[in-house]
């Protein structure tokens, strides 16, 4: 179908040494940036935060939330021409990382791990390698 709007998702990128925080729901075979959808009215940051919440349990710092970047690429496990945008942002947090029930697997990745991601999270991981943040 031409002129389908893409999935809107949200995503947290928190660096550390190189590597990347990643997750794995329940169920799925591939990594994802930690995030989600966007409720009805609903800001950037305050879906941010929210999905944050209740993916790793700690509190995303509002006045420390920034842009990184959107990256626009097929979605995982959607037909063909089903693309997902994600919004990425970089924020600050309080209170001790832990995975939600609806979370698998919480694990930091380097960019050897590229291809345990979604493809719209390889382009990322493309783009935080190739400026140095990602190795």
């Amino acid at each position: 179908m031409t002129g389908r709007r893409p999935i809107d998702k949200i995503a947290w990128i928190l660096l550390d040494e190189g590597r990347v925080l990643s997750t794995r729901s329940r169920g799925k075979d591939v990594h994802y940036l930690p995030g989600g959808k966007r409720e009805p009215g609903e800001s950037d940051a305050q879906t941010l935060a929210r999905e944050i919440k209740e993916e790793l349990t700690v509190d995303v710092l509002p006045d420390t939330v920034a842009h990184l970047g959107t990256w626009e690429a097929q979605a995982h496990g959607h037909a063909s021409g089903v693309t997902v945008r994600m919004t990425c942002y970089t924020a600050e947090y309080t209170g001790t990382l832990a995975a939600s029930s609806e979370i698998e697997e919480v694990v930091w990745l380097g960019y050897a791990d590229r291809d345990r991601v979604s493809p719209v999270d390889q382009l990322i991981f493309d783009d935080l390698h190739a400026a140095g943040r990602l190795r």
